[in-house]
């Protein structure tokens, strides 16, 4: 069995200490943070220590750290993800890394998580952007269904440091003990993910 160790960097915080954990990273891409600059660093970095770089796109929107779904059409959306996704390959081609992966970010990943609409249009910008590229979306979720479709390769993932609701949905940040804070709790989870293929909802139960 391999693990994917995965986190979003390039955010705006120190990721240095954070590397030397992962087997993977999703680099903000202009979004809801990122800049020429701190995508060239970050990308940098993971090259350094052998991680798999992949794209963070978002929805177009730093006031809330995109965090907030906005109402954009599929057209739009899809233009969104493709320029924000290729905006960092050309930065990964130019420090000799390879772009592997595509993870949305925040409003975008949940929205599209649920809503094959929106999830359609992200597929179609990572096609057009590279094939190749493995689209990552919420295990079970209807971006995974959208990338099935148009002959994406597909991963799903779930999250160490996040509770959720009944259908498997990720349960709002707003949401009491959305976010698991404790360490030692995240690590039980991660187990668990791991050996039984569950996760702890909101509330105590768990959610295969």
């Amino acid at each position: 069995m391999r693990i994917d160790l995965n986190a979003d960097v390039g955010e705006g915080y120190d990721d240095r200490a954070l590397m030397p954990f992962l087997t993977s990273v999703n680099v903000a891409c202009g979004g809801h943070a990122g800049d020429e600059r701190t995508m060239a660093a970050t990308v940098e970095m993971a090259l350094f220590r052998g991680i798999a770089v992949g794209a963070h796109p978002s929805y177009p929107d730093r006031e809330y750290f995109g965090r907030r779904e906005l109402a954009l059409s599929a057209g739009e959306i899809e233009e969104v993800v493709r320029s924000q996704v290729r905006a960092l390959a050309a930065i990964t081609a130019e420090v000799g890394a390879e772009l592997v992966h595509v993870k949305p970010h925040g409003a975008l990943y949940n929205v599209a998580a649920g809503d094959l609409m929106t999830a359609r249009a992200i597929a179609r910008a990572v096609r057009a952007v590279d094939r190749r590229l493995r689209l990552v979306g919420l295990a079970g979720s209807k971006l995974l269904v959208a990338a099935a479709e148009i002959g994406l390769v597909a991963a799903g993932e779930a999250f160490a440091d996040r509770r959720y609701a009944a259908d498997g949905s990720l349960a709002p940040r707003g949401r009491a003990g959305a976010v698991i804070e404790d360490p030692a709790e995240a690590a039980e989870q991660a187990l668990r993910i791991v050996r039984d293929g569950e996760v702890a909802a909101v509330g105590g139960a768990r959610v295969g």
